[in-house]
């Protein structure tokens, strides 16, 4: 990060007018529960994912935190039941319903768990804050869109992954206010992805559900909200779900909360019908079409007019670390 700051500061502000800070796998505050290239996969949908709690470290903290609660029996590994990657939830002891997730070692557990990554995403939004000080720029951090066992009481992919999220427990709220503390943006993908497609594969997975708890979390915690397309789909029907997102993002903010940025962009946006829904898209998140982004490059003496409107940030605008 330093290095980055270094080489482009010039351009921080001006160009260069928010900074993405990595926090984990594909950038994502969230543990290598499982690799990142098979989220993009059909069969995610089954995906439970693995803890991340075996290497000595780990087991170092996990040991002295069952010390310090009185019950070293639970200090010795993961949990028993909850490690068949492609395994229905119901059928492990530790994620089906009325499981052990849900017995005080569950709970001992998954708050250790679920602690070190908010530890870990605090002392990266520290040094971050601190190395990009005096940076006009705005600093996101972005969370994983595991949406797949949403509909189950567990919400086993998310427990792997970090994200103390269940039936009975807000996960996402406590990752917003350790944000808040320090001015970063929240930002997801899967803002065009709708529950009555997903459910067609996986009757468990709720995006939309997902993206409504996020959203309400950062709403409560007054941080912004930065959504991103999961695929790079260019019909009405995707435009309109990540407009009915913003929506729900933005209905009584006095102040604007919500950008989006546009993923994976290639030839095929320039196609003549695609690049009318593009700009026809790009026109409604706005809210006008005659509103301009414009960045100031002062060192040169130059300034540069973007037709996208202010409110609309596109993947090009940003840097990620």
């Amino acid at each position: 990060m330093r290095a980055f700051r270094d080489a482009f500061w010039p351009l921080l502000g001006a160009v260069i007018t928010g900074i993405q800070v990595g926090m984990g796998p594909a950038g994502e505050l969230r543990y290598p529960s499982c690799p990142s290239r098979k989220l993009t996969w059909p069969w995610r949908t089954r995906e439970l994912g693995e803890f991340q709690c075996y290497d000595k470290y780990m087991l170092a903290s996990l040991n002295a935190r069952a010390q310090d609660a009185g019950k070293p029996e639970w200090g010795n590994g993961g949990p028993i039941g909850a490690s068949n990657l492609l395994q229905n939830p119901e059928d492990t002891d530790f994620f089906k319903t009325h499981g052990s997730w849900n017995t005080p070692y569950g709970k001992f557990f998954l708050e250790w768990y679920s602690g070190m990554l908010l530890l870990h995403g605090e002392n990266i939004c520290r040094e971050a804050k601190a190395i990009f000080r005096g940076a006009e720029v705005n600093m996101l951090a972005k969370v994983a869109g595991i949406h797949w066992h949403y509909g189950t009481q567990s919400h086993a992919s998310e427990l792997t992954a970090g994200y103390y999220n269940t039936d009975f427990r807000d996960g996402y709220l406590l990752i917003a206010r350790m944000l808040a503390r320090y001015g970063f943006t929240l930002c997801c993908t899967g803002f065009d992805m709708q529950d009555a497609e997903e459910q067609e594969v996986n009757p468990f997975s709720r995006p939309e559900g997902f993206l409504r708890q996020l959203l309400l979390a950062a709403r409560f915690c007054h941080i912004p909200m930065e959504g991103e397309n999961f695929a790079p789909t260019l019909d009405d029907g995707s435009f309109q779900q990540v407009l009915k997102m913003a929506k729900f993002c933005s209905d009584g903010q006095e102040m604007p909360s919500f950008s989006f940025s546009f993923e994976r962009m290639d030839k095929n946006m320039f196609d003549y019908q695609n690049w009318v829904r593009f700009t026809r898209f790009v026109r409604q998140l706005s809210g006008s079409g005659t509103n301009n982004f414009r960045a100031k490059l002062d060192f040169a003496d130059y300034e540069y007019q973007s037709p996208l409107p202010e409110s609309t940030k596109v993947g090009m605008d940003f840097a990620h670390c």
